[in-house]
């Protein structure tokens, strides 16, 4: 080691070259490092999709989820099996363990699920597929006065196909309004005079609005295909299609016998921005994207759009780019701060031009882990940032200890070289162990499992690249400068004629000073102090042990509460509202209505309470859905910096306004997210579906009566009310079947899809079904006619009876087990 600390003194080319290889080679790796809010972390979940269109979440749990997981349970390489049953779909969530190939293991689960012998007739095809690994980098609400929404859908799509065709930008995502369809309504009273039955209209429109080839015909000159097509898109093109005719000449057509419309579906998902009608519009990145590029090109594409259009305008809801920004900033605020510290406290003590050696070694230490950072996968992100600034703090304490024992050994009259080499190799021992069990400790992040390993593990590439460049930097390029620098040469008769001379004349003046503050601190102080321990061993390791009790006491007594990962602040209020299963969707809107109002007298409030009395609360975003029974209020603040309140007391004072809702099932008010899930979360997992929802009731009792927990909610929500129909002995005297009276029931409250067809960017799906006004009420299904197998109608009433109680919603599976899972902060 010392023949190549020599070495490199001796000959400071060498170390020049090494140092603007660094810098060059540190600037290129900077321009190919992508930007991402987190970590890019690769997929490890497979998720198997169900679609099972009016089934229960018993029906697809029984029917298809326990069949895979079954097959599943053979498959060598998976972790653990998730699964969740809802109305009319599912999901299963395939963790592979790691080390597995993700594109194995998709055939792997493909194959297991292909094994299964059936599947429920009406079931869609499963679809099997790989997370991929997505985040969202910017959205932005479009919405107008008086706007219709089927006009902002129609703009909505022009903006996605605008922002596609910005060159880093491939997911853009809508939400805010329900799916599109053609609804066929058909009138009952309709149906009875023309002695029609509800399946030959369906079958009608199935068999006619159709795009089929018949093949070809090849000529000697040139070659025909053979089509009909008569497939239409819109509703008032369906009128015509024929739905029966007979000998005599009668025709009868749908418009006839139905109303043919295109509408929005009958889910209730919608979007509001400060009360009015809204489109939401969220811009993904994936691992091949950059992050602050895209966000970028949107923020511009925004301006654009704002100033071309007035009757609509596009807001920008959240922009992930914006913290990632001042991450950056904060890293280069602190870096600048810490070198000029350097300069500052170097030059009052020892020499300017030492200091400045020193400095230099911060920005030399992060070009050389900019060098390695991005054949790592290390990306500008939230955490790397947080590495780079953990790291600052250290970077420059062995330069500074290598320094000042060179400056040493030269003041004891060694020669310039000389002093260089010997100073460095007799702190060579500390600064490489103080270097090594920093390393140490870092590495420890790179072993931990999960979503805090991959994350964190970043932060320890980070610290691990930057510590060991800066340790070749303070050993080898550090000790050369100085050997050369005129630090180390006792005369500098000629700088004393020049402005920049009689500047150092002053700092050595002041050195002087710093000097005598030195030596009074280290020989008057310090040493007494160190003499008095060593002499008293014992007194002083009792004192640190004495200290340590202490602390450890005040953290047993709550003195100093502990937490896994402080809780993230935020820019938002985010309420969640969830009713119980089959609320109206107008009464789930009226309790967020009636929250954001009270959200609205509170931003008065702390506006008032606010520095310059800015807006404390600058929009909120009302989502309905999914289904009628969710909601959502997300309200974004004034950004932290410039904001007096946090996110928590806003939305504690909006908590204690609304006051008790009464009728919800879950109402939360967040102020921020926690890192890796909720402080607390706990599963109950078991078989007996009774004793889980017992233990459930009971837990969560006793959660709710703890004072220091709230927003507590589970995952088993109370079920739809469910209508059981059973038939009387007189239907299987007229020669009907369950199966017969319930498809025929099916048709008139649920409807047939007739066809699915792609309209523009949408697929719109075809249904056939009786008019809303024979789905209004209970008392509709009463009065409903069933057809028997000779033709005759008879009521339903006269051959089936109903009981109503209260189903399950959402059943959830872990590992092959029902799961009942409860949250709380």
């Amino acid at each position: 080691m010392r023949k190549l600390i020599a070495y490199f003194i001796k000959f400071p080319v060498a170390v020049n070259i090494l140092m603007a290889a660094i810098i060059i080679f540190g600037i290129f790796g900077i321009t190919r490092m992508k930007s991402s809010f987190f970590p890019l972390v690769d997929s490890k979940n497979i998720n198997i999709n169900i679609t099972y269109p009016g089934a229960s979440p018993l029906e697809i749990e029984e029917g298809i989820v326990l069949k895979i997981e079954d097959n599943l349970k053979g498959v060598i390489g998976i972790d653990r099996v998730t699964s969740v049953s809802n109305e009319n779909a599912g999901q299963i969530t395939v963790e592979i363990e790691k080390g597995r190939d993700i594109d194995q293991m998709v055939q792997e689960v493909k194959n297991a699920v292909d094994r299964v012998p059936s599947y429920p007739s009406g079931m869609e095809p499963l679809v099997v597929n790989k997370r991929e690994a997505v985040r969202p980098t910017i959205s932005f609400g479009l919405s107008g006065d008086n706007v219709p929404l089927k006009t902002l859908k129609e703009i909505s799509r022009e903006i996605e196909n605008d922002l596609r065709a910005i060159d880093g930008i491939s997911r853009v995502e809508t939400t805010g309004f329900p799916a599109e369809e053609i609804e066929i309504a058909v009138r009952e009273q309709d149906l009875i005079a023309y002695n029609l039955s509800f399946a030959q209209v369906a079958q009608a429109v199935s068999r006619e609005n159709i795009l089929v080839t018949g093949g070809n015909i090849k000529t000697d000159i040139e070659e025909y295909l053979i089509r009909a097509n008569s497939r239409s898109y819109v509703a008032k093109e369906l009128d015509f299609i024929i739905v029966r005719a007979d000998p005599s000449g009668q025709v009868i057509r749908l418009k006839d016998v139905a109303d043919v419309r295109d509408r929005f579906a009958e889910s209730p998902n919608a979007r509001f921005f400060n009360g009015a009608e809204a489109i939401g519009i969220i811009i993904n990145n994936t691992n091949d994207e950059d992050l602050i590029s895209t966000a970028s090109n949107v923020r511009d594409y925004v301006e654009e759009f704002n100033q071309k259009y007035t009757n609509v305008q596009l807001s920008i809801i959240s922009d992930s780019s914006i913290t990632l920004t001042q991450r950056t900033e904060l890293l280069a605020e602190n870096a600048l701060i810490g070198m000029l510290l350097v300069l500052i406290f170097l030059s009052l003590f020892l020499n300017t031009r030492l200091a400045f050696w020193v400095a230099a070694g911060l920005p030399i230490a992060f070009l050389g882990m900019f060098i390695f950072a991005p054949g790592m996968a290390v990306t500008i992100n939230v955490l790397s940032l947080f590495g780079m600034i953990i790291v600052i703090g250290i970077l420059v304490d062995d330069g500074i200890v290598i320094a000042e024992n060179i400056f040493n050994h030269y003041e004891k009259g060694k020669g310039r070289l000389q002093a260089a080499i010997d100073g460095t190799m007799e702190v060579i021992p500390p600064i490489v162990s103080a270097i090594l069990t920093t390393l140490f400790a870092f590495s420890t992040f790179l072993f931990l499992d999960g979503q805090i390993g991959e994350y964190f593990g970043e932060v320890s590439v980070v610290v691990i690249l930057t510590l060991s460049i800066s340790l070749i930097e303070a050993l080898i390029i550090l000790p050369a400068h100085l050997a050369h620098s005129k630090a180390m040469l006792k005369e500098e008769p000629n700088q004393k004629k020049t402005a920049i001379g009689r500047a150092f004349s002053k700092l050595r003046e002041i050195n002087k000073i710093g000097n005598a503050i030195i030596e009074f601190l280290r020989d008057k102080l310090y040493s007494k102090v160190l003499r008095f321990s060593l002499n008293n061993r014992f007194l002083a390791l009792s004192i640190a042990f004495a200290l340590l009790i202490i602390t450890i006491g005040f953290i047993g007594g709550g003195i100093i509460r502990t937490t896994f990962f402080p809780q993230i602040a935020s820019d938002q209020v985010s309420i969640n509202l969830k009713m119980p299963e089959g609320t109206s969707g107008q009464i789930t809107d009226s309790i967020l209505t009636l929250i954001e109002e009270k959200a609205w007298i509170v931003n008065e409030d702390f506006t008032n309470r606010q520095t310059d009395n800015r807006q404390v609360i600058q929009n909120v975003i009302k989502t309905l859905g999914p289904g009628t029974a969710n909601g959502n209020l997300s309200i974004n603040l004034l950004p932290g910096e410039l904001r007096d309140f946090n996110s928590d007391e806003i939305g504690g004072a909006i908590r204690q306004l609304v006051g008790p809702v009464y009728g919800v099932e879950a109402l939360t008010f967040g102020g921020g997210r926690n890192f890796g899930g909720s402080p607390i979360s706990i599963s109950l997992l078991g078989s007996n579906i009774a004793d889980l929802k017992a233990a459930k009731s009971e837990l969560k009792e006793a959660m709710l009566n703890n004072a220091a927990l709230k927003d507590i909610t589970d995952n088993d929500p109370q079920g739809i009310k469910e209508i059981n129909i059973e038939l009387k002995d007189k239907a299987y005297l007229l020669g009907l079947s369950t199966q017969d009276v319930m498809n025929q029931v099916r048709y008139g409250f649920f409807g047939f899809q007739a066809q699915r067809i792609q309209r523009g960017q949408d697929e719109i799906r075809v249904w056939v079904r009786y008019d809303a006004e024979n789905r209004s009420s209970i008392n509709k299904l009463d009065e409903m006619k069933i057809a028997t197998p000779t033709g005759n109608r008879v009521p339903f009433s006269e051959i089936a009876s109903y009981s109503i109680e209260r189903g399950e919603i959402a059943i959830n599976h872990l590992d092959g087990r029902r799961e009942v899972q409860i949250t709380a902060d």
